[in-house]
């Protein structure tokens, strides 16, 4: 484990405590470090909205995002039952799991994964999501990585949970709700720079993630910017 770039990460998770931070781009910085440092080779993040009801929020490609939002769909899988009991869920071998999830266990391996564990995103009694780590492999995971996990989604959910007032429930639902409408826009996106320049959907989002860093500005405003047509965006074929 690269022991700068986790040191590197913790400090980038937990600045967003002092700043008005882009959630989608943070979220997708924590599926990003937990792939390329801990024992996963795809991660992903699921949300409750203001209803309780969990969200797809970020992944690590584009093929965890349709398993995850499979997951939903079919109501059952690690992040859910992680999200519902508050405690890990760890599968090293997803064959052994077709009676606990008929649907989930048969998706996830035809996406090409053998291993899953899924880490409950909660300060104390509040918890506010999940994050998904898959492995290609079967077999147990890393015993050193999972804690650096838990420790990275707990960093993470105190930075969502800053705000902790009165009134944090309704900032975190509201700035949750913000996220969900963004992540549409970015989706929508997505599709129209990955047609326009014959890339594929995580090409296009690497893309419209670089130019927003590049121009210090919001991904969604950028994601915006470019279905509108408002503006150019040179470099980024508009």
């Amino acid at each position: 484990m690269d022991q700068q770039l986790l040191a590197k990460t913790f400090v980038e998770l937990a600045d967003n405590l002092v700043a008005d931070f882009d959630l989608i781009d943070f979220l997708r910085l924590l599926t990003d470090r937990c792939v390329g440092m801990l024992d996963a080779s795809a991660a992903g993040v699921l949300l409750a909205d203001r209803d309780g009801k969990l969200r797809v929020m970020a992944a690590s490609d584009e093929r965890v995002r349709l398993l995850e939002l499979f997951q939903l769909q079919n109501d059952e899988g690690p992040c859910l039952e992680c999200f519902r009991t508050g405690v890990p869920v760890i599968v090293p071998d997803l064959g052994t799991a077709t009676a606990r999830w008929p649907r989930f266990a048969v998706a996830a391996q035809g996406s090409g994964f053998g291993a899953v564990q899924a880490l409950p995103m909660r300060l104390r009694d509040e918890i506010v999501g999940a994050l998904n780590l898959f492995r290609t492999a079967t077999g147990p995971f890393d015993p050193a990585a999972t804690p650096v996990a838990q420790a990275l989604a707990d960093v993470a959910t105190i930075s969502l949970l800053q705000q902790r007032t009165a009134q944090r429930s309704t900032v975190l639902n509201e700035q949750l709700q913000t996220a969900l409408n963004s992540r549409v826009l970015i989706e929508q996106a997505k599709g129209k720079l990955a047609e326009r320049q014959g890339i594929d959907m995580e090409q296009a989002f690497t893309a419209l993630r670089g130019y927003a860093r590049a121009h210090n500005r919001r991904l969604a405003d950028v994601a915006r910017t470019l279905i509108d047509s408002s503006e150019p965006l040179t470099g980024l074929g508009s």
